[in-house]
C-alpha cells in the first residue's frame, strides 16, 4: 500500500470501512424484502378481483368444520341457508367501517344450517357507543329461515396485528375464530366466516352497516421502497471513495505546508539572497570583501 494511503489502516478508517461493508448487504436485503411485499400485494389483488367476479357457490363446497377457505377459495362469493342463533351472537371489538377511522364493532352471528352445523356470519359494523364494558345495542338479526350471500373469509389470527385479550366484557372478542365458536356452541362450525353482502328475504328495520369489499386496487409504495434501498446500497461505496479522496487531499495539503523551510522566501532563497545552502547562485558576482574583515589598506 502506498504511504499516502496508510491512513486507511487507522482504527477510525477500519471501523468506517467495516460499517460500510455491513450496510451494503443489509440494504440489498431490505430492498428485496420490499420487492417481495410488492409481489405479494399484486398477487393478493389479483386473487381478490378474480374471486369477487366468480359466481356464488354453496358454502359447504369451500369450507368444512375445522377447515376454512384456502388458496383461490378465499374471498369467493358463497351462499348459506339457515336460521340465526342470536343466543351465541358476539361483537368483535376495535373495528372500523372500511376507510373510516371511527371505532366500533363487527356483529358476528352464527347461522345454523340444515345438517346441524353452523357458519359464522359477519353481519356488518355498528358504532361503539358510550359504555365499552357492556354489550352494545345490536340491530336484531332477521328471524326465520334466511339465505345469506357474502364473501368467504379466513379465520383471523394474531399475525394481523390484533391480539386476543382476556378479561373482555361478556360476548365480546378481538378476533373471529370459528374453532372457538365450535367449542362454545358445542356443534360443528365451518372454518372461516361469511362477510355478509345480501340477505334474502331482505330484512326489515335497521341492520349493521355492510362491510366494503377488500381493497384490490392499491399496491402501496413497496416497489419504490425497494429501489430506494438499492440506491442507498449503491451509494455506500461511492460515499466511501469520496471520503477517502477528501482525506487524501487534506493530508497531502498538510504535508506540503509542513515540509516548507521556516522563513524561506519565494524560490527558496535565504534572507541574504543566496540559495538555501548559502552558496551564491550561478551568474551572480561574489560580493566584494568587506573592510571589516581585515582588508589591507594602502600606506599613507
Amino acid at each position: 500500500m502506498s504511504s499516502s494511503y496508510r491512513f486507511l489502516l487507522s482504527r477510525q478508517w477500519v471501523i468506517l470501512t467495516l460499517v460500510a461493508l455491513l450496510l451494503i448487504p443489509v440494504m440489498v436485503r431490505l430492498g428485496f424484502w420490499q420487492f417481495h411485499r410488492h409481489e405479494e400485494r399484486v398477487a393478493r389483488n389479483e386473487l381478490i378481483a378474480a374471486s369477487l367476479a366468480a359466481d356464488p357457490v354453496p358454502v359447504r363446497e369451500l369450507a368444512t368444520p375445522g377447515r376454512g377457505p384456502e388458496g383461490d377459495a378465499r374471498y369467493r362469493p358463497v351462499t348459506a341457508t339457515g336460521t340465526y342463533d342470536t343466543r351465541h351472537e358476539k361483537v368483535v371489538r376495535q373495528r372500523t367501517p372500511g376507510d373510516s377511522k371511527e371505532i366500533g364493532y363487527h356483529v358476528l352471528t352464527p347461522l345454523l344450517l340444515a345438517d346441524g352445523s353452523a357458519v359464522l356470519v359477519n353481519r356488518g359494523w355498528i358504532p361503539a357507543g358510550g359504555d365499552l364494558t357492556k354489550f352494545p345495542d345490536v340491530p336484531p338479526a332477521p328471524s326465520g329461515k334466511v339465505t345469506v350471500t357474502g364473501r368467504l373469509m379466513q379465520d383471523e389470527t394474531e399475525s394481523g396485528g390484533v391480539k386476543e385479550k382476556r378479561g373482555l366484557p361478556p360476548r365480546q372478542v378481538m378476533l373471529i375464530d370459528s374453532g372457538r365458536a365450535a367449542r362454545e356452541m358445542d356443534r360443528p362450525v365451518l372454518g372461516g366466516y361469511i362477510a355478509l353482502a345480501e340477505t334474502s328475504p331482505e330484512p326489515s328495520g335497521e341492520q349493521p352497516r355492510p362491510l366494503p369489499e377488500p381493497d384490490h386496487d392499491s399496491i402501496g409504495a413497496h416497489l419504490a421502497y425497494a429501489f430506494q434501498w438499492w440506491l442507498f446500497a449503491a451509494g455506500v461505496p461511492v460515499g466511501w471513495v469520496v471520503l477517502v479522496r477528501r482525506e487524501l487531499r487534506e493530508r497531502l495539503a498538510e504535508g506540503g505546508r509542513d515540509g516548507a523551510a521556516p522563513g524561506a522566501g519565494a524560490g527558496g532563497s535565504s534572507p541574504d539572497g543566496n540559495g538555501p545552502d548559502g552558496r551564491v547562485p550561478a551568474g551572480r558576482p561574489s560580493p566584494a570583501p568587506s573592510a571589516a574583515k581585515g582588508t589591507d589598506r594602502p600606506a599613507d
